[in-house]
Parts: structure tokens; sequence; C-alpha cells
């Protein structure tokens, strides 16, 4: 087998595993420690996993977000039920802002029902979504193309957004810290500081899974969001955090 074709197969296993050791991975692909352990340190420094003792994990940590493909498979039914209630924030004719996030990106498919709309973004899947769709004026971000991210970032991609407005813009986190939130990536960073800056309104759409964690670049105080969606409350004292920051929570649980 050849090395590519391996290593796709490794990543295509993580997805749906999430992590494994390196004698699972020789077992799985007829291979020796070594040829895994050499994969895995490329796919390493290509930012697809992060090495863990005796195997590797894509599952996110304070330095590392998960690939996008395997954000998509992660709270689904919650990520679902917090872009359907994120489209009651829009009126037609407006020009939306959306970003890279899975969850943010789910808005997408319930835009249909508010045409006509502007909508720019930098995440591939919106983008995919939306082009060709009657009554849409899709604006693409431009920018360098991260597989990881599955959308458009760097020097191109933030001109473009110091250049345009919209009425609102919906973004998502990878961490929420007590009443801020926390990206791993400092392009990432950027882009979303950015999109906030040129929405009239913004939202921040997380699964309670969020809340708790840590990543290393500070994005953005909670209170800059006109309000945070998120699909289940989180517990109290966490709330109380939320609260005493000025923090507009709105959850969305199953009864909603």
């Amino acid at each position: 087998m050849k090395s590519d074709i391996r290593r796709q197969g490794i990543m295509e296993f993580l997805m749906d595993a999430g992590q494994a050791g390196v004698d699972d991975l020789a077992l799985r692909f007829g291979v020796s420690k070594m040829t895994v352990h050499r994969d895995l340190d490329e796919l390493e420094e290509s930012g697809f996993l992060r090495k863990v003792r005796g195997g590797a994990s894509i599952q996110p940590s304070s330095l590392f977000e998960s690939d996008f493909r395997y954000r998509q498979k992660q709270a689904t039914e919650e990520k679902q039920r917090l872009a359907a209630a994120a489209v009651a924030m829009i009126e037609p004719g407006q020009t939306v802002i959306i970003d890279d996030g899975s969850t943010a990106g789910g808005i997408a498919r319930h835009l249909a029902d508010l045409r006509p709309l502007t909508v720019i973004s930098n995440n591939l899947a919106v983008i995919q979504e939306l082009a060709g769709a009657g009554g849409i004026h899709l604006i693409a971000l431009g920018g360098q193309y991260s597989k990881k991210f599955h959308g458009f970032f760097g020097l191109l991609a933030e001109a473009s957004l110091k250049s345009l407005r919209a009425d609102v813009a919906f973004l998502s986190s990878s961490a929420i810290h007590g009443a801020s939130a926390f990206h791993q990536d400092q392009e990432v960073v950027q882009a979303k500081r950015l999109m906030m800056v040129a929405a009239t309104r913004k939202y921040l759409l997380v699964d309670h899974g969020k809340f708790g964690r840590t990543a290393l670049h500070f994005l953005t105080d909670l209170s800059a969001f006109d309000a945070v969606f998120t699909g289940r409350a989180p517990e109290p004292g966490v709330r109380a955090v939320l609260d005493a920051a000025g923090v507009s929570l709105t959850v969305i649980d199953k009864g909603s």
C-alpha cells in the first residue's frame, strides 16, 4: 500500500474512532510500528492529528483543533437545533456572514426561505451549499485553503473582510473558558475577529461541550456577542460566571 493511501486510511479510521494506538494501526494496515510512526509524524506535521503516548488522536486539545470532517460528526443533533434557531435572527434582504465552524455552517441549509440574502463566508461547505442557489448573492472570501478547517484564511481573506459590511454574523468557537471564547489557530482567530468588526449584530453558536475548555488563543469576551446560543444549560457555576459578565445566553434545548 502506498504511503499516501495508507495515511488517508489512517485519517479515515480516526474520523470514526477519534484515537488509535500504534499497535492497532500497524496490524490494521499490515506495516511495521516504525512505518506507522513515520506516517503519524507526517500527519502531525501537516496539522491533521496529534501524537499521544502510544498512538494518535484527532480529538481537540488546548493546542490542537480537530479536523473539520471529525467536528462535523460531533453533537450533530445539537448543532442542527442551534442552526435552525439562529435563522430567526435573519430577515430577508440582509447581508449575513457565516464563519468556518461546523456549527455556524449548518445555517446555510436553512436560508432558502429567507431569500433574497447576501451571504459572505470563508467556509467551503457553506459556499458549496449555496453556490447557484436562487435568491442568494454569495460572496466567497478568497485566501489560502485549509483542508483541516475546510475554509479560506490569510491575507486575502482578511483584506476582503476589511472592505465588507454585514447586518449579522454567525460564528463558532472551539473553547469557552469562563466568559471568554478561545481557539487554537491564530489565523482562524484573526478571521473571526474581522467578521465581528464587519457585522452590526454578532451571534456565537457553540454546543454545550465547548464550555469548560480552553485553547491557546483568546478570541473575544462573550459579552461582545448579542447572544450566545447553546444546546444545553451549562452547570450552575458556569452560568453564574456568564451572568456576572453580562453574557446573553440562549439555551436551545430539545423541547424548544
